[in-house]
């Protein structure tokens, strides 16, 4: 028979252990494994809904696992970015915003997550170029008898927006400090309500993306003056911008990216970043993001590096305009 020494009997329990670490981690499946849900923190059915929906489809078909659309709105996009924040940091949970991401952490003074080092960035999506528009029978038939207009009027016009932070808020902000005059502003719950009202005549002028302005505009229903920004938008190739109409600097986009908790390993961040990448260079991509006036971020600009210095510089940006407007969320 043969005999077994303690240290026999410790070697054999030894290796039997390192076994069974090394198991699990052999077995284990390469990510991603499993569906991922990416969090969109507004309402089904907006411009922001419409480009993740289209991202989320594109990066499924690289990614070979659906990445699953999880609308959770409120607060001005904070409780869907919350959300991600306090998710586990594991790629399976993602968070497609728009500029909100730079104007919270000004907006929102008391917030249940960090709205900067919460995240990771993963890449920049699109730009939505906005358009100056107001009612369709103003007193201005150029954006530089617009400007006089309201240089001579001042709170006298009304000012609509979707609310405070809505991207046609910063777009007024930015308005009033280019023409370095403060009209009433006129908040609403909502884009809608808004374009009602200025279609009625009932407010003066409004700010807001292509992709809610363009078909008013062609329909003849409002008055557009400007794009805002450096190049003409072809979905409206006749509008000027707002340099080329005498307001240089009057420049505003309203930007998409996408995120992972803090602390999402850098090779999840990589495979992310990939499929990203990957579906800003469908031709199916380009058709759908020029149907709603944008197009993809060219690929040098939809890398985790350039997203987090863009972000940055928006925070930037907009926190000197948002304190002197006084207008805070919270």
């Amino acid at each position: 028979m043969t005999q077994f020494t303690r240290r026999d009997v410790v070697a054999g329990l030894s290796a039997i252990a390192t076994s069974g670490l090394a198991a699990p981690a052999l077995a284990q499946a390469a990510y991603p494994s499993r569906p991922i849900t990416m969090v969109i923190p507004f309402a089904a059915g907006g411009p922001t809904d419409t480009v993740g929906r289209l991202i989320a489809q594109a990066m499924s078909a690289d990614l070979g696992q659906p990445v699953v659309v999880e609308n959770v709105g409120g607060a001005g996009g904070t409780l869907g970015a919350q959300r991600v924040a306090g998710a586990r940091p594991d790629g399976y949970s993602i968070l497609l915003h728009h500029i909100g991401m730079a104007t919270i952490p000004t907006l929102y003074r008391r917030l249940a997550y960090d709205p900067v080092n919460g995240f990771e960035t993963l890449g920049l999506v699109t730009e939505v170029p906005m358009t100056l528009i107001a009612r369709r029978n103003i007193e201005a038939n150029s954006l530089a008898e617009l400007v006089a207009l309201i240089r001579q009027r001042g709170e006298n016009l009304n000012y609509a927006n979707a609310g405070i932070g809505a991207a046609s808020h910063l777009c007024g902000l930015l308005l009033m400090k280019a023409v370095d005059t403060r009209m009433t502003t006129v908040p609403y719950r909502g884009t809608g309500p808004a374009m009602n009202d200025l279609v009625a005549g009932t407010v003066d002028i409004m700010c807001d993306q292509t992709t809610n302005t363009t078909e008013q505009i062609r329909a003849g229903t409002v008055r557009a003056f400007a794009v805002t920004t450096e190049q003409r938008v072809a979905a409206l190739p006749d509008l000027p911008t707002s340099a080329q109409g005498g307001l240089p600097g009057f420049e505003v986009s309203v930007w998409h990216g996408l995120y992972a908790p803090k602390g999402t390993p850098a090779p999840i961040v990589a495979r992310l970043n990939q499929a990203l990448v990957k579906a800003l260079q469908d031709e199916g991509i380009a058709r759908r993001f020029a149907d709603l006036g944008t197009a993809p971020v060219a690929a040098a600009r939809a890398t985790p590096e350039i997203h987090r210095q863009f972000w940055q510089a928006d925070i930037a940006k907009w926190r000197p305009l948002i304190q002197a407007a006084g207008q805070f969320a919270d």
